[in-house]
């Protein structure tokens, strides 16, 4: 298949999933299992551990950078791919965490509250944006369109690195108004 007829194939489906993920999980945040009478114990370990996904999906993004700039393409795909995955599992125990429990008010005052909710605005709009870049990105290098792929991919990378390290910011800034 040439190069730009895989991408052209996965167009389509880019644009769905780029739309679908946020719109489904909008939704899914306002759902709440017990409203639909599933007795369900609130999944309230999951904080700690999506945060720690998103700390490692960082350090995956980071070595799989150096691992290119070094050469070892397969690395870096393997990498990516890993990288792809925890960004998935993550949003798995994000959505599973927020059906089960109540949202956690952020307790802090003053200048601390406006940097919090700096920091959790641009890492909710960034997230959305990343998921189309992301994908774009990973089809052109399946495309083996590898100009292209660097030159998304100096976009892609900083802002999916921001996602990955301010989700678990926001997670140590907000973890001390979590009522377990």
């Amino acid at each position: 298949m040439e190069n730009n007829s895989l991408e052209k194939k996965f167009s389509k489906f880019i644009i769905a999933v780029s739309i679908l993920i946020p719109v489904v999980v909008a939704i899914l945040f306002g759902v709440k299992l017990k409203d639909f009478g599933y007795n369900v114990e609130p999944l309230s370990f999951l904080p700690p551990i999506y945060a720690t996904t998103n700390g490692i999906t960082a350090i995956v993004l980071i070595v799989a950078v150096i691992a290119i700039k070094n050469g070892k393409r397969k690395l870096h795909e393997r990498l990516m791919t890993s990288a792809i995955a925890l960004s998935v599992a993550f949003l798995v125990m994000y959505v599973a965490y927020h059906m089960t429990s109540d949202s956690t008010k952020f307790g802090g005052e003053g200048i601390i509250r406006y940097v919090y909710f700096f920091i959790l605005i641009t890492h909710i709009i960034l997230s959305i944006a990343i998921i189309p870049m992301v994908l774009i990105t990973y089809v052109r290098a399946l495309a083996e369109n590898f100009d292209k792929h660097k030159k998304i991919s100096k976009i892609t990378f900083p802002i999916w690195l921001y996602v990955a390290i301010t989700g678990v910011v926001v997670y140590l800034m907000i973890s001390p108004y979590y009522v377990y």
